[in-house]
Protein backbone atom coordinates (compact mmCIF):
# COMPACT_ATOMS: atom_id res chain seq x y z
CA UNK A 1 0.00 0.00 0.00
CA UNK A 2 1.17 3.24 -1.09
CA UNK A 3 1.89 5.69 2.22
CA UNK A 4 2.08 9.81 2.43
CA UNK A 5 6.01 9.63 2.25
CA UNK A 6 5.89 7.71 -0.72
CA UNK A 7 3.65 10.04 -2.11
CA UNK A 8 6.27 12.50 -1.10
CA UNK A 9 9.02 11.02 -2.01
CA UNK A 10 7.15 10.69 -5.91
CA UNK A 11 7.46 6.86 -5.66
CA UNK A 12 3.74 6.01 -7.53
CA UNK A 13 4.73 3.25 -8.63
CA UNK A 14 2.41 3.99 -11.87
CA UNK A 15 4.53 6.60 -14.03
CA UNK A 16 7.16 3.13 -13.73
CA UNK A 17 4.67 0.69 -15.49
CA UNK A 18 3.81 3.50 -18.20
CA UNK A 19 7.77 4.03 -18.86
CA UNK A 20 8.05 -0.16 -18.46
CA UNK A 21 5.19 -0.41 -21.36
CA UNK A 22 6.43 2.10 -23.34
CA UNK A 23 10.12 0.37 -23.49
CA UNK A 24 8.11 -2.63 -24.41
CA UNK A 25 6.44 -0.89 -27.75
CA UNK A 26 9.76 0.22 -28.53
CA UNK A 27 11.55 -2.68 -28.28
CA UNK A 28 8.76 -4.64 -30.69
CA UNK A 29 8.15 -1.60 -33.20
CA UNK A 30 12.04 -1.75 -33.38
CA UNK A 31 11.98 -5.45 -33.85
CA UNK A 32 9.63 -5.15 -36.41
CA UNK A 33 11.85 -2.26 -38.35
CA UNK A 34 15.21 -4.72 -38.32
CA UNK A 35 12.98 -7.79 -40.05
CA UNK A 36 10.78 -5.19 -42.62
CA UNK A 37 14.00 -3.43 -43.40
CA UNK A 38 16.44 -7.00 -43.48
CA UNK A 39 18.22 -6.29 -40.32
CA UNK A 40 17.53 -9.44 -39.43
CA UNK A 41 16.96 -12.34 -42.22
CA UNK A 42 14.45 -14.86 -42.76
CA UNK A 43 15.42 -17.53 -41.18
CA UNK A 44 18.01 -16.17 -39.12
CA UNK A 45 19.05 -17.62 -35.67
CA UNK A 46 18.98 -14.87 -33.17
CA UNK A 47 21.40 -13.95 -30.61
CA UNK A 48 19.26 -12.62 -27.50
CA UNK A 49 22.53 -11.96 -26.16
CA UNK A 50 23.92 -9.48 -29.52
CA UNK A 51 20.35 -8.12 -30.30
CA UNK A 52 20.16 -7.23 -26.47
CA UNK A 53 23.44 -5.12 -26.86
CA UNK A 54 22.43 -3.96 -30.31
CA UNK A 55 19.14 -2.32 -28.97
CA UNK A 56 20.78 -1.22 -25.62
CA UNK A 57 18.30 -3.05 -23.68
CA UNK A 58 18.59 -5.92 -21.09
CA UNK A 59 17.08 -9.93 -22.25
CA UNK A 60 14.36 -9.85 -19.93
CA UNK A 61 12.28 -7.16 -22.23
CA UNK A 62 13.64 -8.32 -25.20
CA UNK A 63 12.49 -11.76 -24.51
CA UNK A 64 8.59 -9.98 -23.76
CA UNK A 65 9.25 -8.54 -27.25
CA UNK A 66 10.24 -11.95 -28.86
CA UNK A 67 7.10 -13.53 -27.35
CA UNK A 68 5.35 -10.96 -29.33
CA UNK A 69 6.73 -11.13 -32.22
CA UNK A 70 6.19 -15.25 -32.16
CA UNK A 71 2.45 -14.93 -31.70
CA UNK A 72 2.36 -12.58 -34.60
CA UNK A 73 4.20 -15.53 -36.07
CA UNK A 74 7.39 -12.98 -37.39
CA UNK A 75 9.50 -15.16 -35.25
CA UNK A 76 9.88 -19.08 -34.26
CA UNK A 77 10.49 -19.98 -30.50
CA UNK A 78 11.98 -23.54 -30.27
CA UNK A 79 12.74 -24.54 -26.78
CA UNK A 80 15.70 -26.97 -28.49
CA UNK A 81 16.82 -24.67 -31.01
CA UNK A 82 16.13 -20.93 -30.02
CA UNK A 83 14.37 -18.44 -31.98
CA UNK A 84 14.22 -17.85 -35.63
CA UNK A 85 12.99 -14.78 -37.76
CA UNK A 86 10.08 -16.71 -39.67
CA UNK A 87 10.62 -17.57 -43.45
CA UNK A 88 7.60 -17.93 -45.32
CA UNK A 89 7.23 -20.93 -47.79
CA UNK A 90 5.66 -19.96 -51.41
CA UNK A 91 2.35 -21.67 -50.46
CA UNK A 92 2.47 -19.52 -47.20
CA UNK A 93 3.53 -16.29 -49.49
CA UNK A 94 1.24 -17.16 -51.96
CA UNK A 95 -1.80 -17.72 -49.82
CA UNK A 96 -0.88 -14.97 -47.58
CA UNK A 97 -0.52 -12.58 -50.34
CA UNK A 98 -4.38 -13.40 -51.74
CA UNK A 99 -5.61 -13.05 -48.69
CA UNK A 100 -4.38 -9.27 -48.33
CA UNK A 101 -5.20 -8.57 -51.88
CA UNK A 102 -9.03 -8.77 -50.69
CA UNK A 103 -8.68 -7.38 -47.56
CA UNK A 104 -7.24 -4.05 -49.20
CA UNK A 105 -9.88 -4.64 -52.07
CA UNK A 106 -12.58 -4.52 -49.18
CA UNK A 107 -10.68 -1.52 -47.63
CA UNK A 108 -11.03 0.58 -50.44
CA UNK A 109 -14.51 0.18 -51.31
CA UNK A 110 -15.26 0.91 -47.62
CA UNK A 111 -13.28 3.70 -47.17
CA UNK A 112 -14.57 5.58 -50.66
CA UNK A 113 -17.87 5.71 -48.91
CA UNK A 114 -16.79 6.38 -45.16
CA UNK A 115 -13.69 8.62 -45.66
CA UNK A 116 -14.24 12.10 -43.99
CA UNK A 117 -12.80 15.26 -45.66
CA UNK A 118 -9.74 15.40 -42.61
CA UNK A 119 -8.85 11.48 -43.56
CA UNK A 120 -8.57 12.06 -46.81
CA UNK A 121 -6.61 15.17 -46.50
CA UNK A 122 -4.08 13.09 -44.47
CA UNK A 123 -4.10 10.27 -46.96
CA UNK A 124 -2.79 13.14 -49.48
CA UNK A 125 -0.25 14.08 -47.11
CA UNK A 126 1.25 10.97 -46.38
CA UNK A 127 0.90 10.82 -50.65
CA UNK A 128 3.13 13.60 -50.54
CA UNK A 129 5.08 12.23 -48.10
CA UNK A 130 5.92 9.33 -50.13
CA UNK A 131 6.86 10.69 -53.34
CA UNK A 132 9.27 12.57 -51.69
CA UNK A 133 11.25 9.75 -50.14
CA UNK A 134 10.41 8.32 -53.67
CA UNK A 135 12.53 11.09 -55.50
CA UNK A 136 15.19 11.36 -52.98
CA UNK A 137 15.49 6.95 -53.12
CA UNK A 138 14.75 6.55 -49.34
CA UNK A 139 13.13 3.11 -49.93
CA UNK A 140 12.70 2.15 -45.60
CA UNK A 141 11.20 6.22 -45.69
CA UNK A 142 9.21 5.39 -48.57
CA UNK A 143 7.90 2.29 -47.00
CA UNK A 144 7.03 3.59 -44.08
CA UNK A 145 4.34 6.39 -46.01
CA UNK A 146 3.29 3.68 -48.26
CA UNK A 147 2.14 1.39 -45.27
CA UNK A 148 0.88 4.65 -43.49
CA UNK A 149 -1.36 5.63 -46.76
CA UNK A 150 -2.48 1.76 -46.11
CA UNK A 151 -3.31 2.12 -43.14
CA UNK A 152 -5.40 5.19 -43.17
CA UNK A 153 -7.34 3.71 -45.90
CA UNK A 154 -8.05 0.62 -43.80
CA UNK A 155 -8.96 3.05 -40.78
CA UNK A 156 -11.28 4.97 -42.94
CA UNK A 157 -13.30 1.83 -44.03
CA UNK A 158 -14.32 1.53 -40.13
CA UNK A 159 -14.79 -1.83 -40.20
CA UNK A 160 -13.55 -3.20 -36.77
CA UNK A 161 -13.57 -6.99 -37.91
CA UNK A 162 -11.73 -6.31 -40.92
CA UNK A 163 -9.12 -4.03 -38.77
CA UNK A 164 -8.08 -6.83 -36.42
CA UNK A 165 -7.37 -9.33 -39.55
CA UNK A 166 -5.51 -6.58 -41.73
CA UNK A 167 -3.27 -5.77 -39.14
CA UNK A 168 -2.53 -9.66 -38.06
CA UNK A 169 -1.79 -10.59 -41.25
CA UNK A 170 -0.19 -7.14 -42.95
CA UNK A 171 2.87 -7.48 -40.03
CA UNK A 172 3.94 -10.73 -41.66
CA UNK A 173 3.81 -9.04 -45.06
CA UNK A 174 5.68 -6.28 -43.97
CA UNK A 175 9.50 -7.75 -45.00
CA UNK A 176 8.23 -8.90 -48.63
CA UNK A 177 6.11 -5.62 -49.29
CA UNK A 178 9.23 -3.62 -49.20
CA UNK A 179 11.31 -6.01 -50.89
CA UNK A 180 8.75 -6.27 -54.22
CA UNK A 181 10.18 -2.78 -54.51
CA UNK A 182 13.78 -3.10 -54.95
CA UNK A 183 13.80 -3.41 -58.52
CA UNK A 184 13.76 0.20 -59.95
CA UNK A 185 11.33 -0.34 -62.18
CA UNK A 186 8.65 -1.79 -59.94
CA UNK A 187 8.89 1.13 -57.72
CA UNK A 188 8.23 3.44 -60.36
CA UNK A 189 5.40 1.20 -61.07
CA UNK A 190 3.86 1.14 -57.44
CA UNK A 191 4.33 4.81 -57.36
CA UNK A 192 2.14 5.57 -59.99
CA UNK A 193 -0.58 2.66 -59.00
CA UNK A 194 -0.72 4.97 -55.51
CA UNK A 195 -1.43 8.09 -57.50
CA UNK A 196 -4.30 6.36 -59.47
CA UNK A 197 -5.57 5.00 -55.91
CA UNK A 198 -5.28 8.51 -54.80
CA UNK A 199 -7.20 9.46 -57.77
CA UNK A 200 -9.93 7.15 -57.36
CA UNK A 201 -10.40 7.92 -53.58
CA UNK A 202 -10.72 11.58 -54.34
CA UNK A 203 -13.83 10.60 -56.41
CA UNK A 204 -14.77 7.96 -54.13
CA UNK A 205 -15.22 5.43 -56.23
CA UNK A 206 -15.30 2.44 -54.67
CA UNK A 207 -15.26 -0.30 -57.42
CA UNK A 208 -12.26 1.29 -58.98
CA UNK A 209 -10.25 1.84 -55.67
CA UNK A 210 -10.94 -1.92 -54.48
CA UNK A 211 -9.71 -3.08 -57.91
CA UNK A 212 -6.46 -1.17 -58.38
CA UNK A 213 -5.74 -2.04 -54.54
CA UNK A 214 -6.26 -5.75 -55.27
CA UNK A 215 -4.28 -5.67 -58.02
CA UNK A 216 -1.47 -3.78 -56.28
CA UNK A 217 -1.09 -6.56 -53.84
CA UNK A 218 -1.71 -9.53 -56.47
CA UNK A 219 1.59 -7.60 -58.66
CA UNK A 220 3.33 -7.38 -55.24
CA UNK A 221 2.70 -11.17 -54.65
CA UNK A 222 4.61 -11.91 -57.94
CA UNK A 223 7.38 -9.86 -57.82
CA UNK A 224 7.77 -11.88 -54.31
CA UNK A 225 7.48 -14.84 -56.07
CA UNK A 226 9.75 -13.89 -58.87
CA UNK A 227 13.05 -14.29 -57.00
CA UNK A 228 11.52 -16.43 -54.00
CA UNK A 229 12.90 -20.01 -53.62
CA UNK A 230 11.84 -22.24 -50.41
CA UNK A 231 14.95 -23.61 -48.10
Amino acid sequence: MQTSDDTALGLDARPLRIERAALHDKIVERLHDLITEGGLEPGERINERELAERLAVSRTPLREALRVLAAEKLVTISPNYGTFVTRMTRQEIRDTFELMSALERFSGELASLRITVEELAAVREAHEAMLGHWQRHDLPAYYHANQRIHDLINRAARNDALRQTYLSLNRRLHPLRLSSNRSEAKWRKAVEEHRDMLRALEARDGPALGALMERHLLEKRDAVLADWTDE
